[in-house]
């Protein structure tokens, strides 16, 4: 046998690298915050719009209703004269 040093083959070797990810907050975050409060602002008008819309037809209503009681009582008066005319018309003819 012979000595012959052995022979041991490697596999080349990987350089090492380092891959670095930097990620910068741009004006992208504040602008998303003035756009949402942007729409919360919208949201707040449209409700109390839609809530002063509801308070006007409540109104309307109760100025009509108002309204009828007051032709009710209107003619509730008119009958009570007619009723007091028509009494003392009786009252007239018998004591004639």
């Amino acid at each position: 046998m012979t000595d012959e040093p052995a022979k041991v083959e490697r596999a080349p070797e990987a350089p090492t690298t380092t891959t670095t990810i930097i990620r910068e907050r741009g004006s992208s975050s504040g602008a998303t915050g003035m756009i949402m409060a942007l729409i919360l602002l919208i949201l707040v008008a449209g409700g109390i719009y839609l809530f002063s819309q509801g308070t006007k037809s409540e109104t309307a209503k109760d100025d009509a209703i108002a309204g009828a009681a007051q032709s009710v009582g209107n003619a509730a008066d008119k009958v009570g004269d007619a009723a007091q005319d028509a009494s003392n018309n009786l009252k007239d003819d018998q004591g004639n």
